[in-house]
């Protein structure tokens, strides 16, 4: 069995609305929503687990009486960070699950393709990330001034989801800092001395951080482009 833990416990202070992010509409549906249409339509998912915030836990109860996930196993409550909202994810899967992929519930672009290719990687390596290239030039910032060009062609952004095997996620989060600074689960999985996959994703795969994100993915939906 696979699994994949939907984050969406933010609070949206970064998007400068009342509303969390993953509750505005996008193309007539919140964004949640196709978030997790995106992982019922893959076949290498068997069951979800949603983090939420506790204070939108009837606005979440409202959203899954609209719209069917024949694949939601249960919605727990988030915790202070990131990081304390994936455990409390992880602790809610069902035991007789393999791979666990984390995903962003801000990332409602993500193609199902991307996922399946991410999940199977973790199947055969233990540990996978999906993610994409680095187009800008990159500069090294020392004070105010530029101290140097890093070299972007061994670059690339963590994309979500990130999969790995459970018991090996589990370990990492041991003993693990649960703070601001843990921003994925390859960084604790990093700190294990263990080989990461890097699965290269459609670079459209982006997080709805700010309120252009919202016009830009709306754009691309009606685009056809993911």
């Amino acid at each position: 069995m696979n699994t994949a833990v939907i984050v969406a416990a933010g609070s949206g202070t970064r998007f400068r609305s009342d509303k969390p992010k993953q509750y505005l509409e996008l193309a007539g549906k919140p964004v949640i929503v196709h978030t997790l249409e995106r992982f019922e339509a893959c076949e290498a998912i068997d069951s979800i687990v949603v983090v939420m915030a506790e204070e939108h836990e009837s606005e979440f109860a409202a959203i899954t009486a609209k719209y069917s996930f024949a694949k939601l196993h249960r919605a727990v409550t988030g915790g202070r960070t990131r990081a304390e909202s994936v455990k409390n994810g992880l602790g809610a899967v069902d035991e007789a699950t393999e791979i666990v992929a984390v995903h962003d519930g801000a990332r409602p672009l993500v193609i199902p393709e991307d996922i399946e290719r991410t999940v199977k990687s973790a199947v055969e390596n233990g540990a996978a990330c999906l993610v994409g290239p680095v187009t800008d030039t990159i500069k090294k910032i020392e004070g105010d001034q530029i101290a140097g060009t890093i070299d972007r062609r061994d670059l690339r952004r963590a994309l979500t989801p990130q999969a790995f095997r459970l018991g090996l996620l589990l370990k990492a989060f041991e003993n693990a800092p649960t703070d601001e600074a843990v921003s994925d689960e390859c960084y604790l999985v990093e700190r294990l001395g263990e080989r990461i996959s890097a699965i290269s994703g459609n670079p459209y795969n982006l997080k709805i951080t700010h309120k252009a994100d919202l016009i830009f993915a709306e754009a691309l939906l009606k685009a056809g482009v993911v």
